[in-house]
């Protein structure tokens, strides 16, 4: 698959220096590689932002199926919603559900963006329920593809925009999906860890973070690397990619406790 470069929206000129979200979205389109194959479920903003981002710098070559049924949709500002039809909008083609499964079954799909309501350090998540299946508290959305797609890409990323005690948990109430044989990152506001069948390591924080902030935030026990690596702040590159798609703010209100960023009219 072949994908062409896509469009950047203009019209609104956002300054200040890098946010929380700004960083987080820059250090996920890094994970994307200049030919790449990707896709996004439902409700991913900040995936589908870090794709474009990626497409627009250092990865032109590479190739989004989006949740919508879209090859290379032409992203030129985000919408308030993941399956909102603008994500068709200059596609080179379609793609189906079954479709999607198919190029995940035949190895097809490199990279593959994935959240849930809990993360363990083995990396299993709960997209189901609170209590247990039999039993259930609260009810969350549900795992649709997320079980067979995250065993079937090549590269699986895990996502928590807000860490908290809450959702990096010692262990998950329901495994809604499980990968333990290879080690998974898992992105959150606060840094970036690894985990897997030996439990969780962290590798990287964000520059506006403490170990003991990490610390506080995080239900489950971890490693650390000794040196640290902290975050790179997103390239002037990214940056101007960054603000000119989502130039409605969408993804930095899914991110915890962004600071203010000054918006100016060009």
């Amino acid at each position: 698959m072949t994908s062409a470069r896509p469009a950047m929206a203009s019209g609104t000129l956002h300054t200040g220096p890098p946010t929380r979200a700004e960083t987080l979205v820059a250090a996920l389109a890094r994970e994307i590689t200049d030919g790449d194959v990707i896709a996004t479920g439902v409700a991913s903003f900040l995936p589908i932002l870090a794709i474009t981002v990626a497409r627009l710098t250092h990865a032109p070559n590479a190739t989004y199926l989006a949740c919508v049924g879209a090859l290379d949709p032409e992203i030129k500002r985000l919408a308030p919603s993941a399956e909102s039809l603008r994500y068709l909008e200059g596609r080179r083609g379609n793609v189906s559900i079954a479709g999607l499964f198919d190029h995940a079954c035949r190895g097809r799909i490199d990279v593959m963006f994935f959240s849930a309501a809990e993360i363990d350090s083995f990396g299993d998540t709960n997209m189901s329920s609170t209590g247990s299946l039999t039993q259930p508290i609260y009810k969350f959305p549900g795992v649709a593809g997320a079980a067979t797609l995250r065993r079937l890409v090549k590269r699986p990323i895990l996502l928590v925009p807000r860490a908290s005690r809450r959702n990096l948990v010692p262990r998950v109430q329901v495994a809604s999906t499980r990968d333990r044989a290879r080690r998974t990152p898992l992105f959150t506001d606060l840094g970036v860890f690894e985990v897997g069948a030996a439990g969780a390591r962290l590798k990287q924080r964000h520059p506006w973070s403490e170990h003991a902030s990490v610390v506080a935030s995080t239900g489950f026990p971890f490693t650390t690397d000794r040196p640290l690596a902290i975050t790179p702040p997103p390239g002037a590159g990214e940056l101007e990619a960054i603000r000119a798609i989502d130039a409605d703010g969408i993804c930095e209100r899914l991110v915890a406790t962004p600071p203010t960023r000054a918006r100016n009219q060009r």
